[in-house]
């Protein structure tokens, strides 16, 4: 059977007014146009029918940035994102060692002392309290800064006289002595020494991450998942035998930096794959996170006037890696969350341009903090910006705090790159936000919590739901090279569909209360409520 036809639904785009109904053949929209004209095209030819009932059909959504492994880790491992204080996350960790067997790892994320009450962050005392069994980790939310017990120390062999790495550092209270905390790559002194999943728990972590992907109306996700699984040979295998075992998502993988010369071994470049997997950028680090203070600013954090933040290294450095992943024929894909970062890595990518070989576009990601000369610096450059609008919801108002009011014109400022003709894309940075792509978009609308009422955080810089809906369309094919394959419902592009139970256009709270009826990948129906 060669032919399917979608039948039934309320499609999105210049298409809604033209027809009702797709008819798909070997995964591409072959035609578009109402159920009975489109059923006497098909008569005489064998086919199957697929009834939409009246439901609303979205392009095939993707998240253009998050990390499946992590996302796969966070549905089985303790997770602090509902604790609302210190007390509550420490209860949460007591009941977690109360059925751990003493030695093993206990391991936890999405800890955020700002969403507290108070604003308190458990120390080291307070965990070797709870347990000097069993070696506790605890990642915050934004991945960058870390808590650990005694115990996790000890098996680090991190101690009070351990100088700090050039690119991290171990906090540390006022007499000098160690309070739990982690920063940046500091932590893998940590990671080196908990145990490490076999194949069969990895696969198990990818397949888990993908079944909720397609739960939740995603069709395809940009990840980057090296640093779990450890090889490039074993991603490239986990994928292949997923998709082998009928799994039907797509994938587009960023490199973690330290995997490049594996990726030119096996003579890899950027868009090597299928339909089904690719290759995409070389992925590099420039600075940290805004929660822990670890983000870039060109000028001290105004609530913490002694630091800027923190480079990941140095400029030359930059330039180096930069320069190292355009002879191997990749573009680059850097985080930079604060404007100092921003400015190096725009100065990395002037150094060393980007040939139309790679494919591809460069990424900046996250892109928080900017300013007027960074924007344009972006626009003479061939990059996307890579941005996640849900971090509008979990970090204002205290990100107010930190970078002050002055440094408002361009923080999370959305709507200005896309007003300079930049390309965005829309993710969600998931396990770090929910991976949820309506939650995304309602931030980007809104600039609010979903609970809040009021016009928003910055509000000059919301977007319509058209221009939401596109980040995680349009933009996301842009930033992957394949906008030609994807992004739109049109003929002769990729059978992906988004199908959820109303008008998402109507109202904010519809983007809230969106219930996805079904997810269709290469037109097959990769889930079903």
């Amino acid at each position: 059977m060669t032919f399917v036809l979608f039948k039934h639904g309320r499609l999105y785009g210049d298409w809604a007014s033209k027809g009702d109904s797709i008819v798909v053949q070997h995964g591409r929209i072959q035609a578009i146009g109402y159920a009975r004209e489109l059923e006497l095209q098909l008569s005489g030819k064998e086919y199957e029918t697929v009834d939409w009932e009246g439901a609303n059909v979205l392009p095939g959504l993707t998240d253009a940035h998050m990390h499946l492994s992590m996302h796969g880790m966070k549905l089985a491992m303790l997770d602090f994102t509902s604790a609302t204080s210190k007390d509550e996350m420490l209860a949460m960790l007591r009941k977690r060692v109360s059925v751990t067997p003493p030695g093993e790892w206990i391991l936890g994320l999405n800890w955020n002392e700002n969403a507290f009450i108070p604003v308190e962050i458990p120390n080291i005392a307070e965990l070797d309290a709870i347990t000097d069994q069993h070696p506790v980790y605890l990642t915050r939310t934004c991945f960058h800064t870390f808590l650990a017990n005694s115990e996790a120390f000890r098996r680090a062999g991190i101690h009070e006289n351990t100088p700090n790495p050039a690119s991290g550092a171990y906090g540390r209270d006022i007499e000098g002595r160690l309070n739990g905390l982690i920063y940046e790559e500091a932590s893998f002194a940590f990671t080196s020494v908990q145990p490490e999943p076999d194949y069969s728990a990895k696969k198990d972590t990818i397949r888990r991450a993908c079944l909720d992907a397609l739960r939740l109306g995603l069709t395809a996700a940009h990840t980057e998942d090296l640093r779990f699984l450890g090889s490039v040979e074993t991603m490239q295998r986990i994928y292949k035998e997923l998709r082998e075992e009928g799994l039907a998502f797509r994938t587009h993988q960023l490199i973690y930096h330290p995997f490049m010369e594996e990726v030119k071994a096996q003579e890899l470049r950027a868009g090597t794959g299928n339909e089904w997997f690719k290759i995409g950028a070389i992925k590099m680090f420039a600075d940290g996170a805004i929660g822990g203070r670890t983000a870039l600013l060109s000028e001290p954090y105004s609530d913490a006037p002694h630091t800027c933040g923190m480079a990941i290294q140095p400029q030359p450095e930059l330039n180096q890696m930069v320069a190292a992943a355009r002879a191997a024929g990749f573009p680059v894909a850097v985080h930079a969350i604060g404007d100092g970062a921003a400015h190096m890595i725009l100065t990395a990518m002037e150094a060393h341009g980007l040939t139309e070989e790679s494919g591809l576009p460069d990424r900046l990601i996250h892109g928080q903090v900017l300013r007027a000369d960074l924007v344009k610096r972006m626009v003479k450059l061939p990059l996307i910006a890579d941005i996640q609008p849900r971090f509008v919801a979990s970090d204002f108002p205290w990100v107010l705090d930190r970078v002050g009011k002055e440094r408002t014109e361009y923080l999370y400022a959305w709507k200005k790159l896309l007003q300079a003709g930049i390309p965005c894309a829309g993710g969600s940075d998931a396990p770090i936000e929910p991976l949820n792509p309506f939650l995304g978009i309602h931030a980007a609308v809104t600039r609010a919590k979903p609970e809040e009422m009021h016009e928003g955080y910055l509000p000059a810089e919301k977007l319509d739901v058209h221009e939401a809906i596109h980040l995680f369309t349009m933009g996301s094919a842009v930033a992957a090279g394949e906008a030609d394959e994807r992004g739109t419902i049109a003929e002769g592009k990729a059978a992906d569909f988004t199908v959820i139970d109303r008008d998402v256009s109507e109202s904010h709270q519809a983007l809230l209360d969106v219930k996805v009826r079904m997810t269709v990948v290469n037109g097959q129906v990769a889930y079903r409520s």
